[in-house]
C-alpha cells in the first residue's frame, strides 16, 4: 500500500468501485484518459462505498445545505480517486493536482459554490499535502446536473511514469 492508500485507510475512507449507471443510461466515455504525463478526469459524482450514486439528491440552497454539499464534494473526491487508482494502479503516481472544475446544482440565489467545492479541495489537500495537492479551481453553479446530483467535479492531474 502506498502513501495515499495508507492515509485513506488511516482516515477510515473507502474508494468506491466504478459508478453504477442508472438503468437505461449509457456512459460511452473514459472516466480517466491518460495522455503522456497527464490524466484527464471526466466529471464524477458523489458515490456511496457500494458504487451507487450517493444520497441525498437535490439543489443546494433548496433541498440541501452547504454542509451536505461539502460532504457530497468530498464523496466526489473519493469517486475520482477510485477512478484514478483503477487507471493508474497507484495513487502515489499522482505527482500534482493541476486543475479542478466543480459544478454545484444550485437553486436560484444560491451563491456559496466555493464553500461546497471546498469539500473536494480540503480532502485532496489533506491526502496529498500543500505542494502536490495544490490546484487551480473553479466552483460554479449550474441550473441542473444529471440525476439531480448536488455536485459534479472534473480534474486534471500530472502523473509519474
Amino acid at each position: 500500500m502506498g502513501e495515499i492508500g495508507a492515509k485513506l485507510e488511516a482516515l477510515g475512507l473507502v474508494l468506491p468501485p466504478a459508478i453504477q449507471a442508472p438503468a437505461g443510461i449509457r456512459l460511452p466515455f473514459a472516466p480517466v484518459l491518460v495522455r503522456g504525463n497527464r490524466a484527464f478526469v471526466s466529471g464524477h459524482v458523489p458515490q456511496e462505498a457500494s458504487g451507487a450514486i450517493a444520497r441525498p439528491l437535490g439543489k443546494l440552497g433548496r433541498e440541501l445545505t452547504v454542509e451536505q454539499g461539502y460532504h457530497a464534494a468530498a464523496l466526489t473526491a473519493l469517486s475520482i480517486l477510485g477512478s484514478l487508482r483503477r487507471a493508474l494502479g497507484d495513487l502515489d503516481r499522482v505527482q500534482s493536482w493541476l486543475r479542478v472544475f466543480g459544478m454545484v446544482n444550485s437553486a436560484e440565489g444560491f451563491h456559496q459554490q466555493p464553500a461546497v467545492i471546498n469539500g473536494f479541495s480540503d480532502l485532496i489537500l489533506e491526502l496529498y499535502g500543500p505542494e502536490r495537492g495544490a490546484h487551480a479551481r473553479s466552483a460554479v453553479g449550474m441550473a441542473e446536473l444529471p440525476f439531480n446530483i448536488p455536485v459534479e467535479v472534473e480534474a486534471e492531474v500530472e502523473i509519474r511514469a
